[in-house]
């Protein structure tokens, strides 16, 4: 069997080319650009990364962007000052602070409520989160979003299909469970507690990993023919890497031998080939589409807030 890899850097390039199109309208319309806000506090190098892949999209469409970077000092008080300053800033469409926060004595619930459920461009306000479950939401969380999106491109079948996410968090496996039943997939959310997870996970017409742990699934997890989505991002050393990923034969064997270091899923990807039919890898994958849906959903309340149709 040919696995055919779903491409989110292509995907995701077409979607910001019709956004920039949509978001020439709008300006065209209302005088002004739409705008998306990041609150950043603090200095982890992870976190730089995400903003400035955010920054540059926006730019790339026509977005006004707008950073307030923080220290690693920055009080509790500091960051809902500004939320508050943004949420009532009319050119300020979409809002989110990028997280973790720069401290554990934070209260991350207290900083997502604060933010104005009319610019929850993450879709992480309780508010928001009902109207995904209850099917009146306009948006959804964007990683789960992106995925919905690569799946229907690549024309992978959803409805009646059997969907397992491994994975039970509030940014992803939740809101994702929400997406596929939306879609009419019968759903199984499967965690750390789950007994037998390769049985479980074999069942899956549509396999979406989302746990935070390199390599995790081996194809003992994988039903052949299936969809496996995997949206975990780990880096691996030479220090920490199976001896099968050292092999400099592979892709990943190639790049830990020239950097030290690279980049891996929840899936190992020596296990996917020829038993998936679709597959998307990190890097490439869910990535690039998680930034591209940030982007519509900014677009989206904009349109909302301007009482533009939808």
């Amino acid at each position: 069997m040919n696995t055919m890899i779903l491409d989110g850097r292509k995907i995701s390039g077409q979607v910001l080319e019709t956004i920039r199109e949509d978001v020439m309208e709008f300006t065209e319309l209302t005088g002004r650009q739409p705008g998306l806000a990041v609150i950043h506090a603090g200095s982890d190098p992870a976190s730089a990364v995400y903003v400035k892949n955010k920054q540059k999209a926006c730019k790339s469409v026509g977005i006004d962007f707008r950073l307030i970077d923080l220290p690693d000092t920055a009080s509790p008080e500091t960051i809902l000052a500004a939320i508050d300053r943004l949420n009532e800033m009319d050119s300020c469409d979409g809002l989110l602070v990028q997280l973790p926060l720069p401290s554990p004595e934070f209260n991350e619930n207290e900083v997502i409520h604060r933010i104005a459920v009319a610019k929850d461009v993450d879709g992480f306000h309780p508010e928001s989160i009902g109207n995904l479950w209850s099917g009146a939401g306009i948006i959804a969380p964007c990683t789960p979003a992106g995925v919905m999106e690569l799946l229907k491109s690549y024309g992978v079948p959803i409805a009646g299909k059997s969907a397992v996410i491994v994975g039970r968090s509030n940014i992803v496996g939740k809101p994702m469970a929400a997406l596929l039943l939306r879609e009419h997939a019968t759903v199984t959310i499967a965690h750390s507690r789950s007994v037998d997870l390769p049985s479980i996970c074999r069942q899956a017409d549509i396999l979406v990993a989302a746990v935070g742990k390199p390599g995790l699934l081996g194809r003992e997890h994988i039903k052949p023919g299936s969809a496996v989505i995997d949206v975990g991002i780990n880096r691996i050393t030479l220090d920490n890497a199976r001896a099968a990923w050292r092999d400099p034969d592979t892709e990943i064997g190639a790049k830990l031998a020239a950097k030290g270091f690279a980049l891996i899923g929840d899936v190992d990807p020596l296990a996917v080939d020829g038993v998936a039919a679709w597959y998307s890898p990190v890097p490439g994958g869910v990535g690039p589409m998680t930034v591209a849906m940030l982007i519509k959903n900014t677009l989206i309340l904009a349109k909302k807030r301007n009482g533009i149709t939808l």
